[in-house]
């Protein structure tokens, strides 16, 4: 038995990659996208006619062609997301622009739509989670979506105050950055490794999902953003793990087994009590974590940088298109 194989008899594997022949390799559960991958599987001339079908569709929409770019962006992920599920038999999680972090009303309005793109393509928007950013705004608008049936999926997770803002929210799911926040306390650190046992990123989930399980919250905990195959071992259990392709293969390639680090049944002892955030005790808790303020707003520079590339890319498309 490989790691990988074992894992998955505890965790739900979520396959963190836009390219369809890597989530064909791993069978994982879901998969997951963001502008990054999508650019870059976009590069790649198999997946050259989802990027001339996309393009012709925004074509047919017209505007201008920062209008038509945007069309082309949306469609494209949709199209992308629709191969996926021809390969995976669950879930797909399609990012809302990053630019919208703390628009609440513009991230429904682009939830909606590219749930309403998935469901003119044939796709159950049960099998669709909308990728949200974890601000007040974000969640807010996770909120008013699920109640339309449209699930969430909130990432760039870093604090407790944000898992647990997401709990209240009855939010699908949350992804916690793990590898990140390894990364924040290395460098306060000096750089220095530390030590597996005292992995930041590993006890933020494992404190978030004990949580969770003691107080019958339906929010789930995805894992994600890690840096090695320990950190994906260690939490083992978790509702599920979404890893890269370079840490699947190592798993995969690794014989032996895993053992459970996380389970409900020992998550009702643990130690915490039951908490109510309202804005203002949301803000501040998140502001008291200088690791969690750091690393979100990077975080959202990051996604928006790796959207404008994706932007650009589109844009150069449309040009050409229109000639």
């Amino acid at each position: 038995m490989t790691l990988l194989e074992s894992l998955k008899q505890y965790t739900t594997v979520v396959a963190d990659t836009g390219d369809i022949n890597v989530i064909s390799q791993y069978r994982p559960q879901d998969a997951t996208t963001n502008p990054s991958l999508l650019y870059h599987a976009a590069q790649m001339s198999s997946y050259r006619r989802l990027v001339d079908a996309a393009a012709d569709l925004a074509m047919q929409r017209g505007g201008t062609h920062e209008e038509m770019a945007e069309e082309l962006i949306d469609r494209l992920f949709v199209l992308f997301g629709c191969e996926i599920l021809r390969v995976v038999p669950g879930r797909v999680s399609t990012e809302v622009a990053a630019r919208l972090s703390f628009d609440t009303e513009g991230t429904i309005a682009k939830a909606r739509k590219l749930v309403s793109l998935y469901e003119a393509n044939g796709i159950s928007r049960e099998r669709v989670l909308i990728k949200i950013a974890s601000t007040w705004e974000g969640i807010r608008a996770a909120e008013r979506l699920e109640r339309e049936g449209i699930h969430c999926n909130l990432t760039l997770l870093f604090s407790f105050a944000q898992a647990v803002a997401c709990a209240e929210a009855q939010v699908t799911l949350i992804s916690p950055f793990v590898g990140r926040i390894y990364d924040w306390h290395k460098k306060e650190r000096g750089g220095a490794e530390i030590p597996p046992h005292e992995d930041p990123g590993v006890a933020s989930v494992t404190r978030i999902y004990n949580y969770y399980k003691k107080f019958d919250y339906r929010t789930q905990v995805m894992g994600a953003s890690f840096r090695n195959v320990n950190q994906v071992v260690r939490l083992a259990g978790s509702d599920l793990l979404t890893i890269s392709p370079d840490i699947l293969e190592q798993l995969e390639r690794t014989h032996g087994t895993v053992e459970p680090q996380l389970n409900a049944a020992t998550a009702k002892s643990s130690a915490g009590d039951r908490l109510h955030l309202d804005e203002m005790t949301f803000r501040w808790m998140h502001n008291e974590d200088a690791m969690a303020t750091d690393k979100l707003a990077e975080g959202i520079r990051k996604f928006h940088s790796d959207a404008r590339k994706l932007q650009e890319y589109a844009l150069s498309h449309v040009a050409a298109k229109v000639g």
